[in-house]
């Protein structure tokens, strides 16, 4: 019979392996050697180190069989396995050491990003410590091994000395080992092995530098920092702002700079401008502007010091007097938007009313929409020759990176089908859940439990609430493509002041239902028709600690979702209709703003818009030209519904319980009424590419 560690080996050679670390010290910046030996060895004795090396070749993502192409399950198997050793490594790091591998994808990223930050410094400890213990071991065994150490010293330098040192306390040669497995040393191997050599995949490794000190030993990062800081500063005379600028940035607002803000495109005009697109079949493009920061002008001055390893060996007391904008001062974003703006406008581009961040170009009966995200940009429109024109005029002007057809913006995976237009973050929750170790978690089937319901106090307090803000924070960017988990990311983003272990229990049954549907998102169809249509939806006095009530709306355009929210109300109401009334005002309120943005895009809409709702009150009260008096203290919200139901603008209408869309945006629901909303939603299962 095999023993136990014999099974374990059979088994990671034919399937997919959960790596158990839990008794590994935690990385911190002072123990990396012994944390990297460690973690070593354990995936060493799995058979899995391979992992670790950037220089495995990895089996190839599909296999061709008799001219039929289809998935590699190897591929597949590697894929799943490195995600495990993924989590694995990251559940070994600190808090403290976990942003460092923020940027990782694989296992191997994470291994050689942390070799790269930590291992320098704590060998020159190791080795000073190493050094001292030689020493010491040399005053204290007597002349017999000093004499035989200087006999083996002879004709070597000093650094063959150390390796011969230490190799006189180890004696292996003396007592060789007497097991019959094969070893290099057996075979008379001394070439290093890169697997095991720092050195070798640090010296081959493209991954960016942590510090100044390490991208100045980079050719290419010293010959990037040059042109950058030619083109970007100027030395001056400056000696009575040496010492106030001795920071390379230090500014206070409302003395160094007043504005800040840089607006971004919103989440619901891409998803409109996407599905247009998709709709007519236009070309989607996608570019990104090399140091965007580094191009916006500074309307202030701005000093600072002389940044290291390029310090005026004449001029060594001046300091920069910068015309551009520079990474880390405050006004950079805002300074790269208006300077992108400024040339936008002069070429023609109109700015939208509705969304800051759109663009748009009209010549005759040919369009051309610009999205921008900072140095992201999305570009679309129906004549590909001023398409074409539009991003040539731009890169003369910026420096850009080539443009792409859409694919991944802003952690969005983009998918295009002969059907459609797949979008997905399966990328980013992969990312998460190994950030949490909870890539091998249990699925479940709901984001949320029906019960118990979660209230401010239910639970004892959290000690350390770090860990529950970074991931909320990180499930709030998901809501791009994941309406389905509305309502459990703004419910538990209420306990965001004091969480408790009850809170953080609901947020890792989030990230386990996550876990399951890691690929599922929205489809933009191609067959998709131009009408408007909401869903809105209110749970009065859901919320047990102040009974507020919590609204819900979902706005389409044809049968796809563009806009949606989940959100508490501000005032407490009185009746199950009053929150109703509330929550059809917000979603009127959402839908005029669309209808305002497709009016700039030229779009026009072929019938009235529709709010379907399922109170019975709330509608009547939309359709009555008579206002009730006890609805007069939400007469503003009133009148504003009754005017456009009058212009002819909306229309709001009744709907059964049972077929409201937005339920699943204002409460916890069950299994199967859950599982049922979330396809009619919009949410879907993107196939494998």
């Amino acid at each position: 019979m095999a023993t136990p560690a014999a099974e374990t080996i059979t088994l990671a050679a034919t399937s997919i392996v959960n790596i158990n670390m839990f008794n590994v010290t935690k990385l911190t910046a002072s123990n990396y050697i012994m944390w990297s030996r460690q973690v070593h060895a354990i995936l060493h004795g799995y058979g899995l180190d391979k992992h670790l090396d950037a220089f495995t070749t990895v089996p190839d993502k599909e296999i061709t069989v008799n001219d039929v192409t289809s998935p590699n399950p190897a591929f597949e198997a590697w894929t799943r396995q490195d995600r495990l050793i993924y989590s694995a490594l990251v559940g070994a790091l600190s808090i403290s050491v976990q942003s460092t591998v923020s940027r990782a994808n694989t296992a191997a990223d994470v291994w050689n990003t942390l070799a790269l930050t930590y291992a320098h410094e704590n060998s020159n400890s190791s080795n000073s410590a190493q050094n001292e213990a030689h020493s010491r071991i040399n005053s204290e065994t007597g002349p017999i091994e000093n004499s035989a150490q200087s006999g083996n010293n002879e004709n070597t330098t000093s650094s063959s000395t150390s390796a011969s040192s230490t190799a006189s306390e180890n004696e292996p040669a003396a007592n060789p080992n007497q097991h019959s497995m094969a070893t290099r040393s057996k075979s008379g191997i001394i070439k290093p092995n890169k697997k095991y050599s720092l050195a070798v995949s640090l010296a081959n490794s493209d991954l960016e530098p942590r510090t100044v000190n390490q991208a100045l030993k980079d050719d290419r990062w010293r010959n990037s920092m040059s042109d950058e800081f030619m083109l970007k500063s100027r030395i001056i005379h400056g000696i009575s702002y040496l010492h106030h600028h001795q920071t390379p940035i230090s500014s206070a607002p409302g003395r160094d700079y007043y504005e800040t803000f840089s607006p971004v495109i919103k989440s619901s005009t891409i998803r409109l401008v996407l599905g247009i697109a998709i709709k007519r079949d236009w070309p989607i493009r996608q570019l990104d502007v090399n140091n965007a920061f580094l191009q916006g002008t500074l309307t202030e001055d701005v000093y600072m010091s002389q940044p290291p390893g390029y310090v005026d060996k004449d001029r060594p007391q001046h300091v920069c007097h910068l015309k551009k904008a520079l990474y880390g001062l405050k006004q950079a974003p805002r300074a790269w938007y208006l300077e992108l703006k400024t040339y936008l406008l002069s070429v023609g581009f109109i700015n939208s009313i509705a969304d800051t961040s759109l663009f748009i170009l009209k010549q005759g009966s040919s369009f051309v929409y610009m999205l921008i995200y900072v140095d992201d940009i999305l570009v679309t429109g129906n004549d590909p020759t001023l398409l074409q024109s539009t991003l040539t005029s731009l890169a003369t002007r910026f420096s850009v990176k080539d443009h792409e057809e859409l694919s991944y913006f802003l952690g969005i995976e983009a998918k295009r089908v002969p059907t459609g237009l797949h979008l997905t973050q399966r990328r980013y929750i992969l990312d998460l859940l190994a950030r949490h170790n909870m890539l091998a978690a249990s699925p479940v089937a709901t984001p949320m439990a029906t019960s118990p319901k979660l209230t401010l106090h239910s639970g004892s307090k959290l000690p350390d609430p770090t860990e529950y803000r970074q991931v909320v924070g990180s499930l709030q960017y998901l809501a791009f493509t994941r309406p389905d988990i509305s309502y459990a990311v703004n419910r538990l983003s209420q306990f965001m002041h004091s969480p408790t272990v009850d809170h953080w229990q609901a947020v890792k049954r989030v990230l386990r239902y996550l876990a399951g549907t890691p690929t599922h998102g929205i489809f933009l169809s191609r067959t998709n028709t131009e009408t408007l249509h909401a869903f809105s939806d209110s749970d009065w006095a859901g919320d047990s600690d102040d009974y507020l009530s919590t609204n819900g709306y979902v706005v389409y355009l044809g049968n796809q979702p563009i806009s949606w929210s989940s959100k508490k109300q501000k005032g407490v109401a009185r009746s199950s209709t009053e929150a109703e009334y509330r929550a059809v005002a917000n979603t009127s309120s959402e839908l005029t703003w669309i209808r305002n943005l497709l009016t700039e895009l030229g779009v026009q809409v072929p019938q009235t818009p529709v709010i379907y709702c399922d109170n019975v009150g709330a509608t009547y009260l939309c359709a009555n030209p008579v206002f009730h008096s006890r609805m007069k203290h939400i007469a503003l919200a009133y009148h504003f519904i009754r005017s456009q139901i009058q212009s002819g603008d909306l229309r709001v209408a009744h709907i059964s319980t049972k077929d409201q869309l937005a339920d699943a945006l204002t409460k916890p629901l069950s299994r199967a009424t859950f599982q049922f909303l979330m396809s009619k939603i919009g949410v879907s299962k993107t196939p494998p590419s």
